[in-house]
């Protein structure tokens, strides 16, 4: 896995508003998606990480800049990077781009929460050493 995840969106015509372009809550939808996928890559599934280790995540913070519309039907690429490791969560900087053009991007700060309380708890040292294996700063 490089430094930086990307997985293909399609645009569908739901994700859309009475303008034609994307309605600018889905993006964050896109990013979600991405942030999924990356974890999947790593081996990891949130509904599994529930059950057997008793953790999920929560976002705690977005940042987030709109710098150009996507349209009906575009194929766009949802970027994830890993911009800061804490003991109980990951940043992440992300760009949701068409060819080489960003279109949007954003930081997002996800907390790791114990699954029963939804309190703070430190990310799995299983999830830690996928990452250091990967190379995920």
């Amino acid at each position: 896995m490089s430094s930086v995840f990307s997985v293909p969106i399609r645009v569908y015509y739901e994700d859309t508003d009475a303008g034609g372009v994307v309605y600018y809550a889905n993006y964050l939808k896109f990013m979600e998606r991405a942030r999924t996928e990356w974890l999947r890559a790593l081996g990891f599934e949130q509904d599994e990480l529930s059950r057997s280790i008793g953790v999920v995540f929560a976002v705690r913070s977005i940042k987030i800049e709109f710098l150009r519309p996507a349209r009906f039907n575009d194929l766009l690429q949802a970027t994830v990077a890993v911009s800061q490791r804490g003991s109980a969560s990951l940043t992440f900087k992300q760009q949701i781009q068409r060819d080489t053009e960003t279109l949007c991007r954003g930081e997002i700060k996800v907390a790791c929460l114990d699954a029963a309380s939804f309190t703070p708890k430190p990310l799995p040292d299983e999830i830690n050493a996928r990452m250091d294996a990967e190379g995920v700063s």
